[in-house]
């Protein structure tokens, strides 16, 4: 029976350790009180020490416990055995020194209650401590590695924005303010080739106005902008205007807007009178007394307009304003200003050909759309009496006219024929439309320079958690030593039965 009891082990729980030592009166409660005394001699103890490697790595260590003291006794003993007399007792105050730490440490057992004490610290706070520091730097790698993800991808698309803006430009986007006003220099070879293209429409004007002469009645002419391009081509708004081929063409300089250097917030006004009365302020009038203004301050003295205000000599001479027709001043045959510039340039012109090609299209649009039904007996009665032209007329020939009109409106209303439209009306839509490109390569290079922060700062939680998984492993032997420790020292006491500490673990 005593063999099967000696042979039961012993299991204690780490974190009820230490009050299971002194409900058994192994330690008392008092023993934090016995630190406190042998913690000041340790460490007036440590500043006399010898040079002995061994001790350099005790000492260096977080906490100075029982059984580092006992293995510093120990090498004490070879590096003092000339002190030592012929009692067998040691002169060295090193060695009396830490002979006194030991006994202080085992009277009342307080150093099992400490390496207790140490053990469940560990165990419940130091560990799960470094753990989530560790867990805690983990989670923010993950982060960081997902934001510069983000931020490499939002880059490359701003960039793809970027180009792709460049492209419906026309441009490389190398130098986005001199490629813009290259191209608005070849605008008016572009608008020459489309009004030379116009000259195709001649049947389709013809038609049209053989449909409207034979539906409505209609005698007057129709597309007259159409009519004049597609007969002349891309000429001069003078020539539109007159009807004559100017000699001199004068075409307006625009020059390009300065930079703005000033702006409202920058001007500085002063402080325009803050804190003074209006009385104070002194504007730099003065009024010579002895002239007589014309002007009572007093109460009833006002006069009628007409009889205070002296008008001078009502007889004189009126003045004649004549009004001027624009570009009447010119002399004949010079086209100046705006009657330089081509119909297809000038906004107003340009308006009135698309809204005619606008209104060729929806007529052939609507033709094909009719041709196209089969078996119309009525339409069929009802174009017998059309002119040639309309009978003649396939659906495939106003399939072609259509796409013939769509192409050449397309190349009209495309939105890059739209931009350089806009750049040549206004030079400051160069410097808006640079300064909107610009922005988005800064925000791509923001975004990059974003993502270095976050690879940084990825791999600064790197080199963290590099430096706490040490500490981890090295508590974790600390711990394992502890508990091999305690647990020969408490079986020990207890005829050497086995002892297991439980939930010893990092």
């Amino acid at each position: 029976m005593e063999k099967n009891i000696q042979n039961l082990p012993i299991d204690i729980q780490t974190s009820k350790l230490l009050d299971w030592l002194v409900d058994r009166r192994h330690c008392t409660l008092k023993w934090q009180s016995a630190m406190l005394e042998i913690r000041e001699k340790i460490n007036a103890a440590i500043q006399d020490m010898p040079e002995n490697e061994e001790i350099k790595q005790l000492l260096s260590g977080s906490h100075i416990h029982y059984f580092n003291c006992l293995r510093i006794v120990e090498i004490l003993k070879g590096t003092e055995a000339s002190s030592k007399n012929i009692f067998g007792r040691y002169l060295s105050q090193r060695m009396k020194d830490w002979q006194e730490i030991v006994s202080l440490y085992e009277k009342d057992n307080a150093y099992l209650a400490e390496v207790s004490s140490l053990l469940f610290r560990s165990v419940s706070y130091e560990g799960p401590a470094l753990r989530r520091q560790v867990a805690k730097a983990q989670q923010l790698q993950q982060e960081l590695s997902r934001r510069e993800v983000e931020c490499q991808n939002s880059s490359g698309a701003m960039r793809e924005q970027y180009y792709a803006a460049c492209k419906q430009y026309g441009i490389t986007g190398d130098n986005v303010a001199r490629e813009l006003q290259a191209l608005v220099k070849d605008l008016p070879t572009t608008l020459e080739e489309i009004g030379k293209d116009a000259a195709c429409l001649g049947e389709v004007i013809q038609l049209y106005s053989a449909f409207a002469e034979f539906v409505s009645d209609w005698n007057e002419p129709v597309l007259p902008m159409l009519r004049f391009v597609q007969q002349r081509g891309n000429t001069t708004a003078y020539e539109w205007r007159t009807g004559k081929e100017p000699t001199v063409i004068e075409r307006p300089v625009v020059e390009e807007a300065p930079p703005d250097t000033v702006t409202e917030e920058a001007i500085d006004w002063g402080d325009l009178g803050a804190g003074m009365e209006s009385s104070d302020v002194n504007f730099g009038i003065t009024v010579e007394e002895g002239v007589d203004w014309g002007i009572s301050l007093e109460p009833g003295t006002e006069e009628s307009a007409a009889d205070g205000i002296d008008w001078g000599d009502s007889s004189s001479v009126p003045i004649e304003i004549e009004v001027v027709d624009d570009g009447t001043d010119c002399p004949e045959g010079v086209a100046r200003g705006e009657d330089a510039l081509t119909l297809l340039e000038t906004p107003q012109t340009r308006s009135q050909f698309i809204d005619e090609l606008m209104e060729l299209e929806l007529f052939l649009s609507q033709r094909l759309s009719e041709m196209s039904v089969e078996g119309d007996v009525v339409s069929m009665s009802q174009f017998q009496l059309a002119p040639s032209v309309i009978q003649a007329q396939t659906t495939e020939r106003v399939a072609a006219m259509l796409a013939e009109v769509r192409h050449l409106m397309e190349r009209l209303t495309s939105l890059r024929m739209q931009h350089l439209f806009m750049i040549q009306a206004s030079p400051r839509y160069v410097e808006r439309v640079s300064e909107m490109l610009r922005q988005k390569l800064k925000q791509a290079e923001i975004l990059l320079l974003k993502r270095s922060n976050l690879a940084e700062r990825r791999q600064e939680s790197l080199e963290e958690q590099a430096k706490l998984e040490p500490r981890i492993d090295l508590l974790a032997a600390r711990v394992q030593e502890l508990r091999k420790l305690i647990e020969a020292d408490i079986s020990k006491r207890y005829n050497n039965r086995p002892v297991n500490l439980m939930g010893v673990q990092i």
